[in-house]
């Protein structure tokens, strides 16, 4: 059987969805359009799967053959008379859950590959005794031969996400290295193009030269007569003496599918501004333009307080090993009117508690472009996972001059976040209970806070195409050196392209320390209704979640290469260590024996000392992480960042040998089962699923009641029309950077 670290134990969680009352609230018109928005999310989140590995595509498609043919029950008794045990099987059911869950065989939090816990023999067996396989043999069997021994590999370099020799990815072919995606970025910047709705391929020419295809994702095609603002950019170009090609149709006929359900939402629409917005997506989605999406998104800044509240696009650059190129997701949800009021509250106090930020004045944007800020019941979310909150659009010139929005996904935290005592790891006996109270009231300030204080605070200081400043030059002062300021960000440049690879977990990391930070204002906690005792257990229980989460943020770290493979864990690791200098017994780490006599930890926070030692800490790491961020100082950037983010085996922690302890006792992230919705006459049905691996497979094999086989051969071509790009990867020279 396979290392712990690479299968999801039979025993996962898995809890469902629950929107049942926000979706009977609706409206019929209502119903409708999130009927259709639902219906292209799904078909877009298809993506993720071309996204994510070459072998996703057809595992998906495998999967999906099987349980059409036979439910889970009735696949059971087959699996069973094939000598498969009852835990075997439900090791399958599990694995095949994750990867409908993850829209891929690699974990969306942490982007680990995840492989069945069962024997591969016995597996081949089942799938090619199955009645898929018999109404359909040669089919079944190619599906296995292509994907069955790359289902179980753990080959070093398949295990992880990466670029090069680091992991696997198919933002990039398999023989493009860190030099080639820096290359490439150089030439988008210079041409003014978005990295978000591409993918990098290189071949090799007869001169033993690179030629790189920049590959926009669209419906139409490179040879498409119709005339639009992206057009004139399919060409070939010469840059630094490398040969690049901008070409379009990545994903083409997943994007058809998802422009026909914009096109049906758009006469169900709200108001104009809904209209208009989708007409913008159906554009971007067309054409391949990310100047279209952002048109788009203007339009859904400037939708307030919508009934029903959606996003889709190439949005999240988390999973590109880069860190520029977006991945699919879409979703669709409804108002919690309860919670949406106290973040309303947030609101309208962010520009008075944003002078409490410790940076100065000119470091934060001329004018805040005050939020919707909403708590949603989601109805549909489809990509690699789903999130607790979000701080959307990601586009730096938008958020700098037209604002963004939050929102916070109730039913999510609802279900995700839940803890149970016995599962509790890390943390003494005395603080469980005080943990399991608070720890969800105490994340709804934190995530409130991270999203629209945190993402939503700080300037960017910018030089445009026509040299003009959005700083004085003459007058600002970087707070850190007592010098004028040195560096900004040029015309092109945006905070992704710049800090690249470091730049997510960077950018999470600020906006959690401002979360923890601000949770310290009485203001803030008299908006979420705690006061006095109350006020100061969320506190704690928040700084303790942070510093429990920095530990068992270790699971996310791979020795063998020195990288991080989540973000979001990274950043609260940095912050552990930013909070364990401070000294004066503020956070201690301890290693311990449990009691079943395995290697256990204690985390320790002294409550007395948060406001004395903790806040002073933060307060001085926030301001430096600011002053990197605003002024574009990358080389400082990430000699800070990657400072704290170093995981060695240094005294007194001896973080390396605690990270076996994390590994040994680690809990596996929750499987979510989401609803579907069914047209039937003019009428929307909620369809739900019972929490369980099975549930959540049959919610995928009833997703695509219509199209299913067409979709799955879709997906399979798609991937084969590229297979060469992952196959023996020649020894091409990287470009001239």
């Amino acid at each position: 059987m396979a290392d712990a670290q690479y299968i999801l134990p039979n025993d996962i969680g898995v809890s469902s969805l629950d929107c049942r009352e926000a979706f009977r609230l609706l409206s019929p018109t209502e119903r409708l359009y999130a009927h259709h928005l639902s219906r292209a999310a799904w078909y877009g989140g298809l993506a993720v799967l071309l996204q994510t590995s070459p072998e996703a595509p057809y595992i998906y498609a495998l999967l999906s053959r099987l349980f059409r043919a036979q439910d889970p029950d009735q696949l059971r008794q087959h699996a069973l008379a094939e000598g498969l045990t009852e835990e075997e099987y439900q090791a399958f059911l599990v694995y095949a859950a994750g990867i409908y869950s993850n829209m891929g065989n690699y974990k969306s939090f942490g982007d680990t590959k995840f492989v069945p816990n069962l024997p591969k023999e016995k597996l081949e067996h089942v799938i090619l005794g199955s009645k898929a396989a018999q109404q359909n043999p040669a089919e079944v069997r190619s599906l296995w031969q292509t994907c069955g021994e790359l289902m179980f590999s753990l080959e070093p370099r398949l295990r992880h996400l990466g670029l090069g020799k680091e992991g696997i990815t198919t933002y990039f072919s398999g023989d493009c290295t860190m030099e080639d995606a820096k290359l490439a970025q150089d030439f988008l910047d210079s041409q003014n193009l978005s990295a978000y709705n591409t993918r990098l391929f290189k071949d090799v020419d007869q001169d033993g030269k690179p030629r790189y295809e920049v590959r926009l994702a669209s419906v139409l095609g490179t040879e498409s007569a119709l005339h639009s603002e992206m057009t004139s950019r399919l060409k070939s170009y010469e840059f630094r003496g490398n040969h690049f090609q901008v070409t379009r149709g990545d994903y083409a006929p997943i994007l058809q599918k998802v422009v026909e359900h914009l096109e049906k939402a758009k006469a169900y629409a709200a108001n104009s501004r809904q209209e208009q917005m989708l007409a913008q997506y159906i554009e971007s989605f067309t054409q391949g333009s990310i100047e279209a999406h952002k048109r788009g998104s203007r339009f859904w800044i400037q939708d307030k307080g919508p009934i029903v509240e959606s996003y889709i696009g190439f949005i999240e650059s988390y999973r590109d090993p880069f860190g520029s190129r977006g991945e699919f997701e879409g979703f669709v949800a409804m108002v919690n009117k309860a919670m949406s009021a106290k973040f309303e509250c947030l609101v309208a106090s962010a520009e008075q508690l944003l002078k409490e930020l410790p940076w100065p004045p000119a470091f934060e944007k001329d004018k805040f472009l005050s939020p919707d800020f909403t708590s949603l019941d989601v109805l549909t979310f489809s990509g690699s996972g789903i999130p607790a909150g979000i701080n959307i659009p990601n586009y730096d010139d938008l958020r700098q001059t037209e604002g963004f929005k939050n929102v916070s996904l109730g039913n999510v935290l609802a279900v995700a976040y839940a803890t149970q005592r016995e599962k509790l790891t890390f943390l003494e006996e005395d603080d469980k209970d005080l943990y399991i109270r608070w720890k969800g009231p105490s994340f709804d300030v934190q995530v409130g806070l991270h999203e629209l204080l945190g993402h939503g605070s700080g300037k960017l200081f910018v030089q445009d195409e026509k040299g003009a400043f959005n700083f004085d030059q003459e007058t600002v002062i970087n707070p850190e050196t007592g010098e004028q300021i040195q560096s900004w960000y040029r015309s092109g440049e945006t905070w992704d392209s710049k800090f690249s690879t470091i730049a997510s977990s960077y950018e999470e990391c600020r906006a959690e320390s401002v979360g923890l930070y601000l949770c310290l204002n009485p203001q803030v906690l008299e908006i979420f209704g705690f006061e006095g005792a109350d006020a100061e257990d969320v506190i704690y229980v928040n700084w303790l979640n942070m510093v429990r989460a920095g530990l068992l943020a270790l699971e996310f770290y791979t020795p063998e290469v020195s990288s991080w493979r989540q973000a979001h864990m990274q950043a609260r690791f940095v912050i552990l260590r930013v909070l364990l200098e401070a000294g004066e017994g503020l956070v201690t780490v301890t290693p311990t024996t449990g009691t079943d006599g395995r290697p256990d930890a204690r985390v320790r926070l002294d409550r007395n000392k948060i406001r004395s030692v903790g806040k002073p800490a933060l307060e001085r790491f926030l301001r430096r992480l600011q002053v990197l961020k605003s002024t574009g100082d990358v080389a400082g950037g990430r000699a800070l960042y990657e400072g704290y983010a170093a995981v060695t085996d240094a005294p007194p922690e001896c973080f390396l040998t605690l990270r076996d302890t994390v590994l040994l006792r680690k809990e596996s992230r929750k499987l979510i089962v989401q609803p579907n919705t069914r047209l039937e006459g003019s009428e929307v049905q909620l369809l739900e699923y019972e929490a369980s691996a099975a549930g959540l497979i049959q919610s995928f094999s009833e997703r695509f009641p219509e199209d299913g086989p067409e979709l799955e051969e879709i997906l399979t071509q798609l991937a084969t029309a590229d297979a060469r790009f992952w196959k023996c990867p020649s020894e091409a020279p990287s470009g001239q950077a």
